[in-house]
């Protein structure tokens, strides 16, 4: 089976991975989980992130084929309809992203905002297959930290979105409109049946005690030594630990900017009469 080519960029303001994934032999490649820089301070966007990748397709000759997101981010804007703009490709997402778009669509009070997927080229099954060049691809819908939150398997490569991080961190929280821990856990057992060499790309990874950041591990490493849910830990277990852990966790800095985003497959909000684009802040509400 032919393994992929892997270059990922790690974005240092939102601890967020972006993913490139080619073929080698046909150069075609999928963009994973890619980030629009902003900053909430001045409410401007900007393309830094964005334009590395940018500059590393063009200049490694690949073709984009697919614009792939992992789940609605919370923590990052995606850049994924600017990359389509300059690089071509389809954007995908799961299927329960209508779940995530109904929700955020009354808590916005959004009356413009689709509940059915449809700013997204395709909508993925659990279980479904697709190619990326001549490279398998299967979908495995792993929620608990969102309803839609997806892993993509490329022969011995997972990329998991924010169901696990590196070992010495841990999991996703659960505490999200839709999140549910005891779900997460059932979605990491699916993760850690994988084959143990199954090298797992990560989304995020906020290093702690200072050591550099890192986002790849394996199904062996998770299962040894995660320090939430190695082999051993039972779903009553790490649910206690999550939801204690989950009421002690600050929202993402960037959670309302983000979600009423990246439920519209990245694109921002409409103008309004005076060709301004807004981004609403609920409050008194999370």
């Amino acid at each position: 089976m032919q393994e992929p080519t892997i270059q990922s960029f790690f974005d240092l303001d939102t601890a967020t991975v972006t993913h490139i994934v080619s073929d080698p032999v046909t150069r075609r490649a999928a963009i994973i989980d890619s980030v629009l820089d902003y900053d909430p301070k001045a409410g401007r966007t900007s393309h830094t992130s964005a334009d590395k990748v940018i500059e590393h397709v063009r200049q490694a000759g690949l073709t984009v084929a697919w614009l792939l997101e992992t789940h609605a981010h919370a923590d990052h804007l995606s850049a994924a309809p600017y990359l389509k703009a300059q690089l071509g490709g389809q954007m995908g997402i799961g299927r329960h992203i209508c779940d995530v778009q109904a929700v955020f669509k009354q808590l916005f009070n959004a009356r413009d905002m689709n509940t059915e997927g449809a700013e997204f080229d395709h909508l993925f099954e659990d279980g479904e297959q697709f190619q990326i060049g001549a490279l398998d691809v299967r979908v495995m819908h792993t929620p608990g930290h969102t309803p839609a939150c997806l892993t993509y398997v490329v022969g011995q490569h997972a990329f998991i979105g924010d169901t696990l991080f590196m070992p010495d961190y841990g999991s996703a929280r659960c505490d999200f409109p839709g999140g549910d821990a005891a779900t997460l856990y059932r979605s990491i057992q699916k993760v850690l049946a994988l084959a143990p060499e199954t090298q797992l790309h990560l989304c995020h990874d906020y290093p702690p005690d200072g050591r550099a950041p890192a986002w790849v591990t394996t199904v062996r490493q998770e299962r040894e030594k995660n320090i939430h849910v190695h082999d051993g830990i039972t779903q009553a277990e790490f649910v206690s630990m999550r939801t204690a852990r989950d009421k002690t966790l600050a929202m993402p800095r960037l959670l309302l900017p983000a979600v009423q985003v990246n439920v519209r497959a990245g694109q921002l909000p409409p103008p309004e009469d005076n060709g301004v684009r807004y981004l609403k802040i609920p409050l008194n509400v999370l």
